[in-house]
């Protein structure tokens, strides 16, 4: 069972939540199981989330060929520049960036 709670009503639904899995009754504990499912929903909070919201993937009328993916990529590629230079809000660094565009080459190195 899965429940969550909506902050401003403290009030949520519960759910049964199923798990398909080819791995035998005895190979995997529950406990490891809800690891590798939260694991899971670490790396959607962490760049999926990000990607959707700050770059809004979901609205994006980029469709043909293989400029999606190309995109999916740089956007992957700023998110990491930030992350690695210690940001935690990517909506203010890109803001900040987009301000010089000298910022963007010297987080890459190239200047």
């Amino acid at each position: 069972m899965r429940w969550r709670r909506d902050l401003a009503t403290g009030k949520g639904p519960s759910e049964r939540v199923y798990l398909i899995t080819s791995l035998d009754v005895f190979d995997a504990t529950p406990a490891e199981l809800a690891a590798w499912i939260r694991g899971r929903w670490g790396i959607e909070n962490l760049l999926h989330h990000v990607r959707d919201r700050t770059f809004r993937e979901d609205d994006s009328k980029v469709r043909t060929g293989t400029l999606p993916r190309t995109m999916a990529s740089l956007h992957n590629l700023a998110i990491s520049l930030f992350r690695q230079n210690g940001e935690t809000n990517i909506a203010a660094a890109l803001r900040r960036t987009s301000r010089d565009y000298r910022r963007p080459l010297t987080a890459l190195g190239l200047t």
